[in-house]
């Protein structure tokens, strides 16, 4: 699950009595592949997430799974999503005597167990959970079991896995994958599931809701050879790059694509158009997701670490150029400079997405939207702005179709789609509340 957060990464383990953990800032590979460390994870259970922040520093007391002693016994838990009305909670919670330890939003559902009346530790959980709004994937670890819940909406992903008997709980089928595991089913949006000595057991302790899964995770956020959503995400990505391609054709000679998430997309848009399809841009495997590093300077030197045209494939050529979205503009911007410096004729772009105009409150690394600059300019200006010769995005139709849906249903539509369409399917309590804000560590986005 390294691609879903490069900032730090945490494990705790329980052998029954006794809870470890082992928390660093940096990658995985950085920091649990020692001998020495993975010894002092002792126990038969254990959970774990990679985080990136975004408007909370990155500290290692921010990084999960977060872990307290509670009256009902030890709790650990890692989150990925966002609780909307965290400010919210947390003023209620210092009021009555809570003592937060860390920025994070994960911290609160903490606070809300512990001061739970409820008896049992699956009561005080349920209890917990009614009270927060917004988008989570938990996972949770106690002396005697492991719980995972999706909120009732599902907008991040949860499923379950079998490796010879011992059940697992990612994010994402290729963590299933790498370990030879095998994918049982999703967790369902509301589920609560409950794996102990005895087995799994499925709760449904929440208001029955329809799903609306993030359709980002499709366009971007999850990686190319998963199932999330019951679907496989590069299936889904060649199919956005075939509308895009029936939408907006371009006169040119080469399909480029802007690896590596905007290669299944282009694909799709070559297949479709006829057109060949190259690789006119190299991508360095050694360098990071620019879109989730943590500050626009380390973005704006990522892109050219991360990046170099190919002269050979570019020089001459009419290139319709795809990527999976557009966000602050200063990457397409760099990447339309290089490849017009290699000798391109022409450059159209793409975008397999349709444009980007609202912030994320649910667990994917947006800015606010006076930075997202769909917000600010058409689709012309923004064409003058990156130097494009034509420019064009998927519509919000085109994408759900790609998606497996005939079109976007207006009056219900079957995804969250808010960063494209401003709909947001919960209450954002702490996005519109007048009074001021603690800046707050929001996004906990991979278990």
């Amino acid at each position: 699950m390294q691609h879903r957060g490069q900032e730090a990464a945490g494990i705790v383990s329980c052998d029954g009595k006794i809870f470890r953990a082992e928390r660093h800032m940096g990658l995985v590979s950085e920091n649990f592949t020692s001998l020495d460390v993975i010894a002092r994870l002792k126990g038969n259970s254990a959970i774990g997430h990679n985080r990136y922040s975004t408007t909370g520093e990155p500290a290692l007391h921010n990084v999960q799974p977060l872990f307290a002693e509670t009256a009902a016994g030890g709790f650990a838990v890692a989150h990925n999503g966002n609780i909307t009305n965290a400010t919210h909670l947390r003023r209620s919670l210092r009021e009555t005597g809570s003592i937060f330890q860390s920025t994070s939003d994960t911290e609160v559902l903490l606070h809300l167990l512990a001061t739970s009346t409820k008896n049992s530790m699956i009561e005080r959980f349920v209890d917990a959970v009614r009270r927060i709004e917004g988008a989570f994937a938990l996972v949770a670890l106690t002396d005697s079991m492991m719980i995972g819940c999706r909120d009732s909406l599902g907008i991040r992903p949860l499923v379950i896995g079998d490796f010879e008997g011992a059940f697992i709980l990612t994010s994402e089928t290729c963590a299933l994958d790498i370990i030879g595991a095998r994918y049982v089913r999703d967790v369902e949006p509301g589920e609560l599931v409950i794996v102990s000595s005895s087995g799994i057991e499925s709760l449904r302790p929440f208001p029955e809701a329809s799903s609306r899964f993030c359709i980002f995770e499709y366009v971007y956020f999850s990686r190319p050879d998963s199932v999330v959503g019951h679907r496989n995400v590069y299936d889904v990505r060649k199919r956005i790059g075939a509308e895009l391609a029936r939408e907006a054709p371009a006169p040119a000679d080469v399909v480029v694509p802007v690896p590596d998430s905007g290669t299944p997309a282009a694909i799709g848009y070559a297949e479709a158009s006829a057109l060949p399809f190259d690789l006119g841009i190299i991508r360095n495997h050694y360098v990071g997701r620019t879109f989730i590093e943590p500050s626009d300077q380390i973005r704006h030197m990522g892109v050219k670490l991360k990046h170099n045209a190919n002269r050979h494939i570019l020089a001459g050529k009419r290139v319709v150029l795809v990527d999976d979205s557009i966000v602050r503009g200063t990457t397409s911007l760099k990447i339309v400079e290089m490849v017009r410096d290699a000798g391109a004729a022409e450059v159209h772009m793409r975008i397999a997405s349709p444009p980007t105009t609202d912030s994320c409150f649910y667990g994917v690394d947006t800015p606010e939207k006076s930075k997202l600059i769909a917000s600010r300019m058409n689709v012309e200006e923004l064409a003058r702005y990156i130097k494009v010769d034509s420019l064009a995005y998927l519509s919000i139709d085109g994408l759900y179709r790609a998606a497996g849906e005939m079109g976007r249903d207006p009056d219900m539509p079957q995804y969250c789609d808010a960063c494209f369409t401003g709909d947001y399917p919960t209450p954002l309590t702490d996005q519109r509340s007048s009074r001021p804000q603690p800046q707050l560590s929001f996004l906990e986005p991979s278990v």
